[in-house]
């Protein structure tokens, strides 16, 4: 079969390895139907995170069922399925409490970018999609509740965004632009986006930014703080990046009693304590539970209330899966979509 195999920092290569096959009684295989390029595996692809050579990548995918293990109940094959991103079992404690990327036996999903994928604990992971002919639209906005539209929705419940709020998002990929979406669920009134790209902005936009400031730093911080009351900050920031910088901002522009929800994976991110101790600023968040949002999300996007399928904005195949990544990387696109295959193949 194809799949996506890191050679090195600027290479990711389509090459043709064994199907995976089933190596516990709790596993499952499933064909891939559409996965993506994520934003986080660009860290490995610039080299700045370590990634052995030879590895399969790709953590988002919804596909259909190919195989179970003995013990799998909950799915069949033929089943069409989300596949989150952190697999969990579905029934200790922490995933119990709906921290499922904090489950005592989970594990991380990495071999997304293929044409089958395996995928342990399938009972606790997987989610079933309802019978349907979907359009190729719908299957994008689908696939990110596997990762971007559930990380931007985990961002807005970490921040506490509640009716009525002015919320800032710090980063304009797709976990930011989710985001976006995520706060106008929970009813925030003013959602202000920090994006330099005219494509993001009005993206943004579209999902419900109510305003926009291309600025960073100092001027950026001046400008957000300027748009709320008395000039103390918003109630709430999704800081959906991972550096230092878009941290330090977050917790600049956010008031007193404000709690900044960060999801973006940290890169030698310092905290200064004594800021948000004396400025009584939170921060709160972490790898999306997005096995614990997977009802509610896909739910509004099959009712059509959201359609974040709107972040691909470049498809192709495993065959251009370099392609897929340089174009994320050299910011050419928000975020590329892998098509592998169709839900009813012919």
């Amino acid at each position: 079969m194809k799949a996506a195999i890191f050679k090195q920092p600027g290479l990711v290569v389509c090459e043709n390895i064994d199907k995976p096959t089933i190596q516990q009684p709790t596993d499952a295989i499933i064909r891939v139907v559409r996965t993506c390029v994520c934003g986080s595996d660009l860290w490995f692809y610039r080299g700045i995170s370590e990634m052995p050579s030879g590895s399969q990548v790709g953590h988002e995918g919804i596909g259909v069922v190919d195989q179970v293990g003995e013990d799998v109940k909950n799915f069949k094959p033929g089943d069409f399925v989300i596949i989150p991103f952190g697999l969990s079992d579905g029934t200790c404690a922490n995933c119990r409490a709906g921290h499922q990327t904090n489950c005592l036996h989970g594990t991380w999903y990495h071999t997304g970018q293929s044409e089958y994928s395996y995928v342990p604990l399938a009972d606790g992971s997987l989610y079933k999609i309802p019978d349907g002919n979907y359009s190729d639209e719908q299957l994008a906005s689908i696939l990110t509740v596997s990762d971007v539209m559930g990380t931007g929705y985990h961002a807005a419940v970490m921040a506490r965004v509640k009716p009525g709020d002015t919320v800032a998002v710090v980063g304009d990929g797709a976990v930011g632009l989710c985001g976006v979406i995520a706060a106008k669920m929970l009813g925030a009134k003013r959602i202000i986006l920090m994006s330099r790209h005219d494509d993001r902005q009005a993206l943004g936009r579209e999902f419900g930014a109510t305003d926009v400031t291309p600025e960073r730093g100092e001027a950026g911080e001046e400008n957000v703080k300027a748009l709320t009351d008395e000039g103390v900050g918003v109630d709430a920031v999704l800081e959906c990046v991972g550096s230092d910088a878009s941290m330090q901002t977050a917790i600049n522009i956010a008031r007193p009693g404000a709690t900044v929800g960060t999801v973006g994976i940290p890169h030698n991110v310092t905290i200064p304590f004594e800021k948000i101790f004396f400025g009584t600023v939170g921060i709160h968040g972490g790898p999306a539970p997005t096995r614990a949002y997977a009802p509610l999300l896909l739910d509004a996007v099959l009712k059509g209330d959201i359609n974040p399928g709107r972040v691909f904005t470049y498809a192709t195949t495993l065959d251009n899966i370099n392609e897929a990544y340089q174009k994320m990387d050299q910011r050419q696109t928000i975020k590329s979509l892998l098509k592998i295959s169709e839900v009813s193949p012919t």
